[in-house]
C-alpha cells in the first residue's frame, strides 16, 4: 500500500517557513530539509512551487455510514418549524425521492427552537412511510406507517429518542447494504480535504465492516474502528488490542470501546446537574438523561482495560461529564471523552490531572450557539469550552461527528479559532483556540523524518487566511504512506 520514492520539492511549511523539500520514502518522512540539500537520486521528483505542506489530517469523530447514505435522505436542515419540515416532504414526495427499503428518510432538522411541537397526526397525512432524523442522530419524527416499518411505538409527538432509536436505526441500515462505490467516493471526498485518517463510531462491528471495505477497493483512509458494548465480547475474544492492525494493509485498526452515557442538547437529553428550562424540575428526565448506570459503565471500562481495548465516552452534560471523570478517576485509566460539551468549572482541571482527551466538535458550538442560549441560558460560559480545556492542559482532538457536521476538518479548524461563521459575532471568543493547537488537534504526527508519510499540500498558508477562508482552504494534493490519495497539482 506504500508508494515509490517522492521528493517534493520546493515546498513551505506554514506561518511562512523557508522553502524545503521533503523525502518520501517506504511510506515514512525520509528526510526534511532546506530547498535543494536533498539528493533526488532514485525519487520522482514533483516541483510544489512554493505551495505549503503539514501533516495530515484527521476527523476524530465519524458516522461513516450515516455520512454516506446523507444523499439517500431528504435535506431538512433548513426548515424553522414543524409545518416547513412537512412542506419539504411532501415535495420530496411530489418529485418522486428515493426511499430506502420503502421508507422515505429525512435528516438535518433540529427542533429545539421551534414554537410549534412535532406531532405525530401532522406526518400522518402521507400514506408513505416517512421518518425524518433529528440534526443530532439522537432521536426521529415519523409517521404511523413509518414507526410500523421501524417496530417503534412513539407517543403522540411522533418522535423517539436515545437508546430505542439508536439501535433500530443502526438495525434498519444494517440490513440495507450500501454499494462499497458509495464509501469509495466518500473516501475520496474525505481526501480532498486533506483527510488520511478518521476515528469511526458507527454502531456496527467497525472492525469487519472495514476490512471488507478496504478489501474492496476503499483505501483512502486510515481507519480507527471503534467497538460499541453488544459487540465487545467479539473484539476481547478475537485478542484484538487498541491499535492493533485488523487487515492486510494496515489501514484499519482496532479502536476503542465506545460507550454513551447520555443524549444531546438539541433531543434536551444531555444530562445536566440543571433542569432545561420550560420542564417540570421535579418531573423524570427533567435535567436529561442517563443512558447507563455508573456501575454499567465502570464494569465496561473494566472488562475493556483487562483485555487492552482503550475508552471513549460519549459524554455532552455537565453532570454526564463529573460522572464519566468520578469513573476514570476512580479506576486510574486513561481515556478520551467525546463531546464534552457543558463542563463545571471545577472539572476542567480534573480532565487534565487525569490525563484524559477531550475529543471535541467545534462546528456543534456554531450550529447549536442559538440552542444553548436558550435551553443551557447562564452556563455558556462553559459550554464548548475548547480555550477553558486547553488552558487547563487537556489534550484535544477535534472532529465533525458526521454526518452531524461535514466531514472536513478545515470547518472544524475555523470553528475552534473564530467561534463564528459567516456575518455573525464570535461566540463566547475568549473560548477560541490558537490557530497552532487547533492544526495540531487535528493531526497525529508531525512533518519530519520517521513520521508516517502522510502529508496535505495546501495552496495557502492557514496563518494567512481570514474567517470563513480558512473554512474553504484549498488542497492540491493529499498523501497517504507516500501515495497520492488526491491530487490536483
Amino acid at each position: 500500500m506504500t508508494a515509490s520514492d517522492l521528493l517534493l520539492r520546493g515546498a513551505r511549511t506554514y506561518g511562512g517557513g523557508e522553502p524545503l523539500d521533503v523525502r518520501l520514502s517506504g511510506g515514512l518522512v525520509g528526510s526534511v530539509a532546506p530547498a535543494g540539500v536533498l539528493d533526488p537520486e532514485g525519487a520522482e521528483t514533483i516541483d510544489l512551487d512554493g505551495r505549503f505542506v503539514g501533516p495530515g489530517l484527521w476527523d476524530a469523530h465519524v458516522h461513516f455510514t450515516q455520512w454516506v447514505i446523507q444523499q439517500r435522505r431528504v435535506d431538512l436542515a433548513g426548515t424553522r418549524s414543524a409545518s416547513d419540515a412537512v412542506a419539504v416532504v411532501r415535495q420530496a414526495l411530489v418529485n418522486g425521492f428515493p426511499t430506502t427499503d420503502g421508507v422515505l428518510f429525512g435528516y438535518g432538522y433540529r427542533d429545539g427552537l421551534w414554537n410549534e411541537p412535532t406531532t405525530q397526526a401532522a406526518l400522518d397525512v402521507f400514506a408513505q412511510p416517512v421518518v425524518l432524523i433529528n440534526g443530532d442522530l439522537h432521536s426521529a419524527w415519523m409517521n404511523s406507517a413509518g414507526a410500523a416499518r421501524l417496530g417503534l411505538h412513539p407517543d403522540p409527538s411522533g418522535v423517539v429518542s436515545e437508546g430505542e432509536w439508536i439501535g433500530v436505526l443502526q438495525r434498519f441500515h444494517t440490513e440495507s447494504v450500501l454499494p462499497v462505490a458509495d464509501y469509495r467516493t466518500a473516501a475520496e471526498a474525505a481526501a480532498a480535504r486533506g483527510v488520511i485518517g478518521i476515528v469511526e463510531y458507527e454502531n456496527v462491528l467497525n472492525i469487519d465492516e472495514w476490512a471488507e471495505r478496504v478489501a474492496g477497493g476503499v483505501d483512502s483512509l486510515r481507519v480507527d474502528a471503534a467497538v460499541w458494548p453488544d459487540e465487545l465480547d467479539t473484539a476481547l475474544g478475537r485478542g484484538l488490542r487498541t491499535g492493533d492492525p485488523v487487515e492486510p494493509s494496515g489501514l484499519v485498526t482496532m479502536g476503542r470501546l465506545k460507550v454513551v452515557v447520555d443524549g444531546s442538547l438539541n433531543t434536551r437529553t444531555a444530562y445536566c446537574w440543571d433542569p432545561y428550562p420550560g420542564l417540570d424540575a421535579h418531573a423524570a428526565h427533567s435535567c436529561g438523561v442517563s443512558s447507563i448506570p455508573v456501575s454499567q459503565l465502570r464494569d465496561l471500562l473494566v472488562r475493556a482495560r483487562a483485555g487492552g481495548i482503550q475508552a471513549a465516552v460519549h459524554a455532552i452534560g455537565d453532570r454526564a461529564n463529573t460522572e464519566v471523570l468520578d469513573t476514570f478517576e476512580e479506576l486510574g485509566m486513561p481515556g478520551i471523552i467525546e463531546h464534552a460539551q457543558l463542563v463545571r468549572s471545577d472539572d476542567f482541571a480534573r480532565f487534565a490531572r487525569l490525563g484524559l482527551i477531550a475529543s471535541v466538535q467545534p462546528e456543534h458550538a456554531m450550529d447549536d450557539r442559538d440552542v444553548a442560549d436558550r435551553y443551557w441560558a447562564g452556563r455558556t460560559g462553559r459550554a464548548f469550552a475548547f480555550g477553558s480545556l486547553h488552558a487547563a492542559g487537556v489534550a484535544l482532538r477535534l472532529g465533525s461527528d458526521a454526518p452531524v457536521a461535514p466531514l472536513d476538518p478545515w470547518h472544524a479548524i475555523a470553528s475552534a479559532v473564530v467561534r463564528s461563521r459567516g456575518e455573525r459575532d464570535p461566540w463566547h471568543p475568549e473560548q477560541s483556540l490558537p490557530l497552532d493547537v487547533a492544526l495540531a488537534a487535528s493531526t497525529r504526527h508531525p512533518l519530519a523524518a520517521g513520521a508516517p508519510a502522510d502529508i496535505v499540500v495546501t495552496d495557502a498558508d492557514p496563518f494567512e487566511l481570514g474567517r470563513d477562508a480558512l473554512r474553504a482552504m484549498p488542497v492540491a494534493a493529499t498523501l497517504l504512506a507516500g501515495r497520492f490519495t488526491h491530487r490536483a497539482l
